[in-house]
């Protein structure tokens, strides 16, 4: 990734699942955006943390601002 020192960020919509409406900002147009959210947990040890783990995938048809992703049912 090669920017010549300078940042070019964009801003990116989330579309559907548990981060519906969540605005972002983005650098370079990743494919994939992945969301956590933290589960609560008995028992873990110090520094053990579980999450639950969502993707949302970019709309490749929508090439201005905001950049459109969709969340993917498929995500583990």
């Amino acid at each position: 990734m090669e920017n010549s020192g300078t940042t070019n960020w964009e801003t990116a919509v989330l579309d559907g699942g548990p981060a519906d409406g969540l605005r972002t900002r983005v650098i370079d147009r990743p494919r994939v955006i992945q969301v956590t959210y933290p589960c609560p947990a008995d028992g873990l040890e110090d520094g053990v943390r579980a999450e639950a783990l969502y993707l949302y995938r970019r709309d490749a048809g929508v090439t201005s601002e905001p950049l459109r992703y969709g969340f993917d049912v498929a995500s583990p």
